[in-house]
């Protein structure tokens, strides 16, 4: 990868945190996955010339140029944008989060220029409060119609439209105005990379190295499970293995069950073991830890059909049934959010319907969530324990696919050919780029939601300290300020300085010890000195024009450790003042 900062405008930054983007960790989500394909559909199949990187630091950047550089297929550059160079996103336009917390990024904007880019985030679970809270928060936060939020289902769509609403409202009874989110929120699902799985060959060998291993005859029929192994977050399992065993005593054929996942801990694995063995006596389960990339890849062609039976409100698209058509597996799932949009049923699969409690019926969960009488993960099992599956549905799809080969084939085919031709990230990759392009052009046409009045806070509950506490003290460093060499201003006196932590501390929010140097040379070589000829005198000699608050606040750090003292008709004017 090489530097560049070429004029773009109408591409995306990412904002990069490895977590969000890598599959390495030892808890592997789906969040994850998600992040970490798109990062790879967007370096191979990305039409801009430059990959701009948002980071902390220097490190991270380095860290998100190791993690591209295997996966670029044509020459890339990388320009790398530093957390506090606003001005140069500019050069990107959009800068996209892996999650759907924009508004913070709307208020930081808001410091620099509301125009100058545009801001975009992407919808994973949104049950938690603290998502459903970022999403309230786009109601008073200074978000405008060129920013975004995408939405990968129009299920999530509908609960995020919720969320506003009635917050809105709420709002409108407590002030008497409803507030308006200009925030777009395109529907753009997430993708797959459908080239990562084994075919032809390849996926014979696996298929054939895995059942060996697992002990599953040519006869007998494989049904896969690929997911987290925790039955509050994802989704349950009994009732999967309540219709397997119904399915396996009404069929001649040997059936198996193979869960590729990870538990949280041991107490849940020895629970799964035990249940699987009660609820499912018939069949044969066998637990691989899916977050191997050996199993996490290979696994599937080991496997005739695949299950998810998600009844958990976390849900919010579902990456492994598409996951599962790219690798030519029929699919039974429930007819659940993302699910009910990426599974045609009797085409692809078959959807198993969902009952749910009327609502209503789950306040008292919400109140005790809200007051952490419920931590997150009882908040996720109190309503997945009253979402019904339906078992009798589930058993039939799981006879008529054991049963019928031929089925399992066309079905097979049929989702393969839709995760290559609708889900692979080559072709949701120009939608991302398209989505950029069109808030671009907003940011050119639209008009401003809140603009920024002059002398108005950025940030009304944010303020600059030395604004907002000014009242603290009558005396104030400004251009008229009269300034002289302290007597005490030795070298051995700025030696003590800077060897002491407490001392020198906050360095990197004032001027380099090199133009402090410079600085105190100019204020010894006049009598008397403005702050403001100071500050000329400076930025001449350089010719640039140093940040103002870099620069007072320099004043006002040698001011406090007698490197420079107010000029005595200062002080005299100051003590005038205070009468």
């Amino acid at each position: 990868m090489t530097d560049a900062t070429p004029q773009t405008g109408q591409t995306g930054a990412l904002l990069y945190e490895k977590d969000a983007y890598s599959t390495e960790g030892k808890r592997l989500l789906g969040r994850q996955a998600a992040g970490e394909g798109f990062l790879r559909a967007l370096v191979r199949y990305g039409q801009a010339d430059t990959l701009f990187c948002f980071t902390r630091t220097r490190e991270a950047y380095d860290a998100f140029c190791r993690q591209i550089t295997p996966w670029a297929n044509r020459q890339r550059r990388a320009s790398w944008l530093p957390a506090h160079d606003l001005a140069g996103l500019a050069r990107a336009g959009t800068l996209h989060r892996p999650d759907p917390d924009i508004g913070q990024l709307a208020w930081q904007r808001r410091f620099h220029n509301q125009r100058t880019y545009s801001v975009c985030g992407v919808t994973h679970t949104i049950a938690s409060k603290q998502m459903q809270q970022t999403i309230g928060d786009l109601l008073l936060s200074p978000v405008q119609s060129w920013d975004a939020v995408i939405c990968t289902s129009q299920a999530v769509r509908s609960a995020y439209a919720r969320l506003l609403e009635d917050w809105g409202g709420y709002l409108e009874d407590r002030i008497g105005r409803r507030p308006v989110c200009p925030v777009q929120l395109p529907i753009i699902p997430l993708g797959i990379d459908c080239t990562a799985f084994p075919r032809g060959e390849q996926a014979g060998r696996l298929r054939a190295v895995f059942r060996e291993r697992l002990g599953i005859g040519p006869q007998d029929v494989a049904v896969l499970f690929v997911g987290r192994l925790i039955f509050y977050a994802k989704a349950h399992p009994v009732p999967l293995w309540m219709a397997l065993e119904r399915s396996a005593q009404k069929t001649s054929r040997q059936v198996h069950l193979i869960q590729a996942g990870w538990f949280e801990n041991q107490q849940e694995e020895e629970a799964f073991r035990r249940a699987s063995a009660t609820f499912a006596p018939s069949v044969k389960s066998h637990f691989v830890d899916g977050r191997a990339p050996e199993v996490r890849f290979g696994i599937w062609p080991a496997a005739d059909l695949f299950v998810s039976l998600s009844d958990n409100i976390q849900e919010t698209f579902g990456l492994t049934p598409l996951e599962a058509m790219a690798n030519g597996l029929p699919v039974v799932v429930t007819d659940w959010n993302g699910y009910r949009e990426s599974v045609r049923e009797g085409i692809d699969g078959f959807k198993v319907a969902v009952t749910l409690p009327p609502p209503g019926t789950g306040l008292d969960l919400a109140a005790d969530y809200l007051t952490d009488h419920l931590n997150y993960s009882a908040y996720m099992a109190h309503p997945c324990m009253a979402t019904a599956v339906d078992a009798d549905a589930c058993t039939r799809a799981f006879i008529t696919l054991i049963e019928q080969p031929d089925l399992r084939r066309r079905m097979g085919d049929a989702g393969r050919e839709r995760a290559e031709s609708v889900y692979d990230w080559q072709n949701i990759i120009p939608d991302y780029e398209a989505l950029w392009r069109e808030l671009a052009d907003r940011r050119q046409q639209a008009g401003e939601t809140a603009p920024l009045r002059p002398g108005q806070a950025p940030h009304p509950l944010c303020q600059d300290p030395f604004a907002l506490f000014a009242h603290y003290t009558p005396t104030h460093l400004d251009a008229g300020t009269r300034l002289t060499r302290s007597p005490a201003a030795t070298m051995e006196l700025r030696r003590r300085v800077a060897a002491d932590w407490m001392a020198r501390y906050g360095g990197d929010r004032r001027l380099s010890e090199e133009l402090v140097t410079e600085l105190l040379k100019l204020c010894a070589a006049e009598a008397v000195i403005t702050a403001g000829e100071l500050l000329e005198k400076l930025s001449v000699r350089h010719d640039t024009l140093f940040s103002a608050p870099h620069f007072y606040r320099t004043l006002g750090y040698l001011l406090k450790f007698e490197l420079l003292r107010l000029a005595p008709e200062q002080a005299k004017i100051d003590g005038r003042d205070r009468k």
